[in-house]
């Protein structure tokens, strides 16, 4: 009778032979064609291993660097069908640098092909392979114990290799084990047994025991899950969901729910490879029509309604790191769960798994082929079920956002509770209102350079030339921050993109409160550049480069940094053994080589005080294209006479009529004020910008009139409030 279909992943450390068991194997079940054959005979006299005999490794090894080097580097998928059942293979590469190939087998697999080459027994990559499998929810295991020609048919040694690999194998949760000896080379135990040479085996052949062995199906028992990949659209209009069934079975009619918003929807048709069905199952090729008028787009996932999928933007995973650069906590990557692709960031790197031992290792990083569980926060919330009870709702990949490649490839433990119990306050007064209260546009300028460069004298002419043109700024910088904030950290890599993180954070928070922010740090890496980028809208963000070269800036070296790190006194420093990223396209370049401090300030303000607007047209465009809400200002009342108080506070008092003028070009632009039709020229967002300006003011005008009081109880001749309409006194 013929059984279920069954994937396989055959896995192991290199030249245990897994090329040639998967050869042999589809050799003697009659799928090789005689063309192939002869292809073969052919490859095996030129980079065969086995003398004048046929080498069927090179069955699988397709890539001719594979069949030179005689190892295996790619994935080889063969198919397999025997009278009794059908197999989809898949040979992995064991060498270290291929790990995430072999992830790649087995997130589909039902079964592992685990081998071991008797001769040298179990090795870190035999265990490395074995825990990658459980992780994937590879539950069954087959130990092939090959080259047991080579070790004389030992029984011993044969059984002292299936003991040690059961209590491994049970230790990350894979108890059904079968263990079979073999010599592949020569066909013994593979699909005919091998009494001969073996009389203490009575156990099946490998063909044998994947014929018959029993695993549960894939998706059928679990509620329907249908990740939309895209919207397609009849003839008649219809809009179709079309995707690739994970799991369950759909039928016309059944009631659904769109995740993450939750939204219930019914089955009104169902297309199964482009043909109408009356039932869809697990891993058909299905599109669907909506008895009702909602909105779904790709990314989101059809759930069936009586088994809703939670959602969430936090949650711990195993992550299984590919990437020869480390895992870093802090660094943002983008995560693709199904169809749906969100920005992430990983928080805390929990522990790393010792593959060998099992045992939880404390660890501030991954390195490649590193596994570890760790806390990742997303974007926006995603539609999950922890991967041990459905593995295509709890699957997932990171991407880095640079270079496109994938790093990463992780499972879903569960949503962290705090994702649930912490909501985004709204409050009344907006960005936008605080920006237009002080006038300006708020802007993040981002210096970075190596230490030394110039970043913060620069940065300190560039604020106080703003400050002269009285705009409302702050300036963070780097080393000031280290006394505060980010006085906990330090200077590994680790530590700078936590630095970084927090500083960018800040940043967004001081630009939302609707200054200026000048941020002057090193900020070695691009891809924290990018995330800090990434918090602002387009334009709000101006990353210079102050370019001095390495040389210039260690001559410089007013500290002394440079001369403790060529000492070795201060590791980590970028630059010397630390790497420095200077920025792909960053908004300004300044040649500290070519330019003066105060030029290359002047060309940064250039820079932020282009396309003025007035206030008008930001009310109307609802942008803030120039950095100040400029207008005409009407004449201010003549200055009163002061008498003993002295110049310090006349000066005070200048800067406050200053800061009146200001207010006044926000509320009042002169051709308004001075236009007499504007009376019969009823205008409703005038109006409500008039009003705004009102509501914005008002507030100023009680905290000034309570200022004014307490400032000149003392003062024999205090000026007449009325003459300060908009004052607004500087801090006591």
């Amino acid at each position: 009778m013929a059984r279920g279909f069954l994937r396989i992943v055959a896995c192991g450390s290199v030249d245990d032979g897994k090329s040639t068991l998967i050869g042999r194997l589809l050799a003697e079940a009659g799928r090789v064609p005689e063309d192939e054959r002869a292809a073969l005979a052919k490859a095996s006299a030129t980079h065969g291993t086995r003398g004048g005999d046929i080498d069927y490794a090179l069955l699988l090894d397709g890539l001719e660097a594979e069949r030179e080097q005689g190892i295996t580097i790619d994935v080889a998928w063969r198919h397999l069908e025997t009278p009794r059942r059908r197999f989809l293979v898949a040979d992995c590469p064991g060498h270290v640098q291929y790990t995430r190939n072999m992830a790649t087998g087995a997130s589909v697999a039902d079964l592992a092909i685990v081998l071991v080459d008797a001769t040298r027994g179990l090795l870190p990559q035999t265990f490395r392979h074995t825990a990658i499998a459980a992780l994937f929810g590879v539950r069954h295991v087959l130990l092939a114990v090959n080259k047991m020609d080579r070790a004389g048919y030992d029984q011993a040694r044969f059984d002292a290799i299936a003991a040690a690999y059961r209590a491994h194998a049970a230790r990350v949760g894979s108890p059904a084990v079968t263990v079979i000896p073999l010599a592949a080379a020569t066909g013994a135990n593979v699909t005919a047994p091998a009494t001969g040479a073996m009389p203490w085996y009575d156990g099946p052949t490998v063909l044998g025991h994947l014929e018959t062995v029993e695993v549960a199906g894939r998706g059928a028992a679990l509620p329907a899950r249908l990740p939309v990949q895209l919207v397609l659209r009849d003839g008649g209009g219809g809009r179709w969901l079309a995707g690739t069934l994970a799991s369950g079975t759909l039928r016309p009619g059944d009631a659904l729910r769109i995740e993450p918003d939750g939204v219930a929807a019914t089955v009104a048709a169902l297309r199964r490879s482009g043909q109408p069905a009356d039932h869809a199952q697990a891993g058909d090729a299905v599109s669907v029509r909506l008895a009702e008028d909602v909105d779904a787009a790709r990314g989101d996932v059809l759930a069936a309604a009586g088994a809703p999928l939670a959602a969430t933007d936090q949650f711990v995973a195993d992550l299984l790191w590919f990437d020869p650069s480390p895992l870093l906590p802090g660094r943002r990557y983008q995560l693709q769960a199904g169809t749906r692709l969100v920005g992430a960031r990983v928080g805390e790197i929990k522990h790393l798994l010792d593959p060998e031992t099992l045992a939880p290792l404390a660890a501030k990083r991954l390195q490649a082929n590193d596994i570890g569980e760790v806390a990742l926060a997303l974007d926006a919330p995603i539609p999950y079920a922890p991967y041990a009870t459905e593995p295509a709702m709890g699957g997932f990949i990171l991407v880095d956002m640079l270079s496109r490649a994938t790093v990463g490839a992780g499972m879903v433990r569960h949503g962290l509770r705090r994702a649930d119990n912490v909501h985004w306050q709204a409050l009344d007064v907006t960005p936008e209102v605080r920006a237009a209260l002080k006038g300006q546009r708020p802007r993040c300028v981002w210096f970075t350079g190596l230490s030394g460069s110039g970043k913060s004298t620069i940065a300190n002419l560039v604020e106080r030339g703003l400050v002269a043109r009285g705009c409302h700024t702050y300036l963070l910088d780097g080393d000031n921050v280290r006394h505060g904030l980010n006085r906990d950290l330090g200077f590994t890599d680790e530590d700078r993109v936590e630095n970084m993180r927090r500083v960018a954070h800040v940043a967004r928070l001081m630009a939302d409160a609707g200054l200026i922010v000048l941020v002057s740090f090193i900020s070695p890496f691009r891809a924290e550049r990018r995330s800090a980028r990434a918090l602002f809208d387009e334009g709000d963000f101006i990353e210079v480069f102050v370019d001095t070269p390495l040389a210039e800036a260690e001559r410089r070296d007013a500290k002394g940094l440079y001369a403790k790190a060529r000492r070795g006194d201060l590791p980590n420093f970028t630059g010397i053994d630390s790497p420095y990223e200077p920025p792909e396209a960053p908004e300004l370049v300044l040649d500290t080589m070519a330019e003066g401090a105060e030029s290359l300030a002047q060309r940064v303000n250039d820079l932020l005080l282009a396309c003025p607007a007035t206030a008008r047209e930001s009310k109307k465009s609802g942008a803030w294209p120039g950095l100040r809400v400029t207008a005409p200002v009407p004449s201010a009342p003549a200055a009163p006479a002061v008498h003993h108080l002295g110049d310090e506070q006349d000066h005070d008092r200048a800067d406050q009529r200053r800061d009146e003028a200001d207010l006044l070009a926000l509320r009042v632009p002169a051709e308004e004020a001075s236009d007499p039709a504007r009376e019969q020229r009823p205008d409703d967002a005038e109006h409500d910008r008039q009003d705004d300006a009102d509501v914005l003011l008002a507030g100023l005008d009680q905290a000034r009139q309570h200022a004014d009081h307490e400032a000149h109880q003392d003062d024999p001749e205090p000026a007449a409030a009325a003459e300060y309409p908009f004052h607004t006194p500087p801090p006591r």
